[in-house]
């Protein structure tokens, strides 16, 4: 069990843990309805972290991700409103704009050697602003094919709902798995986030690989936009305020370095779980405030963090033993 790989096995276990307590005094939480309600609930959040797992591998960070996803369902909305494209088509406009937009701040990353966050702030303003020229209104989503979107699911044991959305949450991280573990640009990733002179020792184009990292995750911002559309069916520019913060909340809870170089997607995915079951709990025990939530996720946070820090110095420790 390597040190690297810690932050994972305290993710997985802090899971396993609350799950655990929560079975005990809710049997029915381990139903197959609840699993998949999770699964759900936490679809758009699960995707748009897969991209800010990326980002934040490489070093990075990405603010705009939550105004990417509301300026993605005004878009849809609007466009199915007062166009007669069908859904499909709008949907890839959709990807093509957003992956678009986030290969254009990692260019201007790359290029004017600016900050990720000042960059992917402005971003945020723009997005945003964006959705908000489009519509400041509620736009409901009425058409037959989001109909069928949100009526498809598979039937589970103990008759769970595995929802669509569900599942493409679930092949995202798995793409996203394959992507960060399995190919030479994952590859690129993880040497970028270690630091520039491991990065240029190893050979990695730098500009190529920052701008396809924010392309990912402008994408996948795209991607949750249209999979939230489907689980509200309508779209708001005033939606997903701070998803961005929750997004690397999540990441950081499935044991990704913030400082880059370290981490795992499957984390990431335990990470998105281990904030739905909360909110779960507060759901199933009806005495407790929702801003339990915020605070129980703020306390993983910082253990998370300080998990990170100890680490870090143990892993200075052991260089600095074995160069003497």
């Amino acid at each position: 069990m390597t040190r690297r790989a810690l932050p994972l096995y305290a993710t997985i276990a802090i899971f396993l843990l609350a799950f655990f307590l929560c079975w005990l005094q809710f049997p029915f939480i381990l139903s197959t309805r609840v699993i998949g309600n999770l699964l759900t609930d936490n679809a758009y959040l699960g995707i748009v972290a897969v991209g800010m797992t990326l980002v934040i591998l490489s070093g990075g960070i990405d603010l705009s991700v939550g105004s990417v996803i509301a300026f993605s369902g005004v878009f849809i909305a609007v466009m199915l409103r007062d166009t007669g494209l069908h859904p499909l088509a709008v949907f890839a406009l959709l990807l093509a704009i957003t992956t678009g937009f986030g290969a254009a701040m990692g260019v201007l990353i790359h290029r004017l050697a600016m900050p990720p966050f000042i960059v992917t702030l402005a971003g945020m303003f723009l997005a945003r602003g964006a959705a908000y020229m489009l519509s400041i209104q509620s736009v409901p989503i009425q058409h037959p094919f989001y109909d069928v979107l949100q009526d498809a699911y598979w039937l589970m044991l103990g008759k769970g709902r595995l929802t669509l959305i569900g599942v493409l949450m679930l092949l995202s991280v798995a793409l996203g798995m394959v992507i960060a573990h399995r190919t030479r640009f994952g590859i690129s990733v993880y040497a970028l986030g270690g630091g520039e002179q491991t990065a240029r020792l190893m050979g990695v184009r730098q500009g190529r690989t920052i701008m396809l990292v924010y392309a990912y995750s402008g994408l996948m911002a795209g991607l949750s936009g249209i999979v939230f559309s489907v689980y509200t069916g309508s779209g708001y520019s005033l939606a997903t305020v701070g998803t961005e913060l929750t997004a690397i909340a999540a990441v950081v809870i499935g044991g990704t370095l913030l400082t880059g170089g370290a981490g795992y997607m499957f984390g990431t995915l335990v990470g998105v779980l281990t904030m739905g079951l909360i909110q779960t709990y507060i759901v199933f025990d009806g005495s407790l405030s929702s801003w339990w939530t915020k605070i129980v996720i703020g306390v993983l946070l910082l253990v998370f963090i300080l998990l990170q820090k100890a680490l870090l110095r143990l892993t200075r420790g052991s260089f600095s033993g074995e160069a003497g």
